[in-house]
């Protein structure tokens, strides 16, 4: 058995209930932002105070509306399989999305991305063993505008067969992107019942749902679709400098859109979620590799948890341009930060320039990270006592215990095994092998990848179909 799974808090109870009372308030007395017709209407049905634009959300209907989220989501890969659980503390990855631009590696340049990188892109994601998620990562000029959004999607379901963490940018892709993954599934109950799919929906700070994000919201809780709430106050500039100041607004955005979506469908899935940050007040940058920024985070999933909703949160990013050493010490710290705090679904993998630019290098990396934070989870494990007595006693036959069976038993379940990205040779090996920086080996182990799971024939010309009739 594990003897304690390592633990992070930054709030206690008494703070979780007065930001939870203060961002109640604040809906109550300040008000938020519907643009939505839709949304409007059902506000307006709840005999919800107006004035404009801003309704004002009295606290009964906030917890009548909380009461009805689910605390867990249960999602489903390309092909039906169960795969990924967000409640309590599970914690799983997936690359940050939708950056504009690629780190190419055979130039090291940074570029606007095409289709054929975001191809390359998911085919990678599919071979990461601990990158439980894959995203709609990269956004691509080489298709129409009005098919950047469901084009993302088609090219995600076709490559990889991980569940997808995606979004629109325009009110009309929903509609496509869901037959998208109607095609994957028996029907819509069959979708419903096994989600492959999350969108994510970003209030705009401070206090406002624009009209594209909250029909994001309606849709996908019509569908029975998970949505991830990715509010993003901004300290500093967007909301108050004070951490826990962002925390409450943060509260208070998400917990309108609670509302929204309860009132379109009681019981929709719906995951708290953000992706706030700081202001830089030397640079003007808005740094999601912070400490700040990782701690706003850490007590926006507190309050998701304090809940009873699944979590996410942007963290194990990098503000760095290229994956060096700092873009290892902020992933690492956040990816290993979030995994303590126990965060569902962790976006970031992958990124560099304040969430603007993916890296397949840094991507297959993070990867790593991430499974040396897995094992961490895992935490020291009790087999039974003594703990070393009786081993210690076979040391003076061999003088050595590489070949105890207590070693060849346990070995893989207490040592996380890493690829050869990681390097833990000798000196002499490595000079052997070229000197190679953990960039370089990244790149190298980038272009050894074969389909894990190829696309049923079926399915692959269903998509190509669905595709056709819309480009």
């Amino acid at each position: 058995m594990t003897i304690v799974r390592p633990k992070l808090n930054v709030l206690n109870e008494e703070y979780k209930n007065k930001i939870l009372k203060e961002a109640k308030n604040i809906l109550e007395t300040q008000g938020v932002f519907i643009e939505n017709q839709e949304a409007i209407n059902l506000f307006r049905n709840q005999g919800i105070k107006q004035e404009g634009s801003r309704f004002f959300i009295p606290s009964d209907i906030i917890d009548r509306c909380l009461e009805n989220v689910p605390e867990e989501i249960k999602l489903y890969d390309r092909e039906g399989e169960e795969c990924l659980l967000l409640r309590g503390d599970q914690v799983n990855y997936d690359p940050g999305s939708a950056a504009i631009f690629i780190l190419d590696e055979n130039t090291g340049e940074t570029r606007n991305a095409q289709s054929k990188d975001f191809i390359r892109f998911s085919k990678v994601v599919e071979h990461l063993k601990y990158m439980d998620a894959q995203s709609t990562a990269l956004i691509y000029q080489d298709v129409p505008k009005d098919a950047q959004d469901w084009h993302r999607l088609y090219i995600a379901l076709n490559n990889c067969y991980k569940p997808v963490i995606t979004g629109t940018f325009r009110k009309e892709s929903f509609s496509i992107m869901r037959e998208l993954l109607l095609a994957c599934r028996l029907s819509e109950k069959d979708l419903a019942h096994k989600p492959l799919a999350i969108f994510d929906a970003c209030p705009s700070p401070p206090l406002k749902w624009s009209d594209l994000t909250t029909q994001s919201v309606i849709d996908a809780a019509k569908s029975m679709i998970p949505s991830e709430f990715v509010s993003m106050p901004l300290a500093g500039a967007s909301a108050p400098i004070t951490l826990l100041g962002s925390i409450t607004q943060h509260c208070a955005e998400s917990l309108a859109g609670v509302v929204i979506a309860q009132l379109t469908k009681k019981g929709a899935p719906l995951i708290w979620g953000g992706s706030p940050a700081i202001l830089d007040m030397k640079a003007g940058t808005t740094p999601m590799g912070a400490i700040e920024t990782m701690m706003i985070n850490l007590g926006n999933v507190e309050m998701g948890k304090f809940l009873k909703m699944p979590t996410h949160a942007y963290m194990s990013l990098s503000d760095s341009k290229v994956p060096d050493n700092q873009a290892g010490f902020e992933a690492g710290m956040g990816a290993l930060l979030a995994g303590i705090a126990g965060i569902n679904m962790i976006s970031g993998p992958g990124m560099l320039d304040f969430e603007s630019t993916q890296s397949i290098e840094k991507l297959i990396i993070d990867n790593e990270i991430i499974g040396m934070v897995k094992r961490f989870l895992k935490g020291i494990k009790d087999y039974g006592s003594p703990f070393a007595s009786e081993i210690l006693k076979d040391y003076d036959e061999k003088q050595e215990l590489l070949s105890h069976p207590s070693t060849l038993k346990l070995f893989r379940e207490e040592l996380f095994i890493t690829s050869p990205v990681i390097d833990r040779m000798t000196r002499d090996s490595w000079k052997a092998l070229g000197s190679k920086s953990a960039r370089s080996r990244a790149k190298d182990e980038a272009t050894k990848l074969v389909p894990i799971k190829p696309i049923d024939d079926k399915l692959k010309a269903e998509l190509l179909k669905i595709k056709n009739n819309f480009l």
